[in-house]
């Protein structure tokens, strides 16, 4: 053999020694990959599990989500009429405050003292509530 195999020989042995704690270390993460294969298979499988889980879940609250979007376009709707109908009522509020107002200023007949009767169950209601407000 030649100096130059022997270089190469003792070069090669170098790498060879270099290598060994590397391909140790390797054994032992597969041997304890090997030995982990199960809790990841379990961990794998109680990922599917909520997995399926999540997406009853969300397709529950789907449906929740519906139900409040039909409840809250009826609330709206039902707003609406309400404001409506306020809206509505304090016109006629204002309207009869003006009507009582001149009910108080004016002097009031009464029945059969001066022979003016009122002439319908509306009058009569509106005199008594005028004399009940006095």
């Amino acid at each position: 053999m030649s100096n130059a195999e022997w270089i190469l020989q003792g070069v090669l042995l170098a790498l060879l020694t270099a290598a060994l704690p590397f391909a140790l270390r390797l054994e032992r993460g597969l041997a304890a990959l090997r030995r982990d294969r199960a809790a990841l298979a379990d961990g794998v499988q109680g990922f599917e599990v909520a997995t399926r889980e999540a997406q009853s879940a969300l397709s529950g609250l789907r449906g929740t989500l519906e139900v409040q979007a039909r409840q809250a376009a009826k609330a709206e709707a039902l707003r609406d009429d309400l404001r409506f109908l306020v809206e509505r009522a304090e016109g006629l509020a204002d309207r009869l405050e003006v009507l009582v107002r001149q009910g108080r200023a004016a002097p009031q007949p009464v029945a059969g003292a001066e022979g003016v009767a009122p002439r319908s169950q509306a009058e009569r209601d509106l005199l008594q509530a005028l004399r009940m407000a006095r």
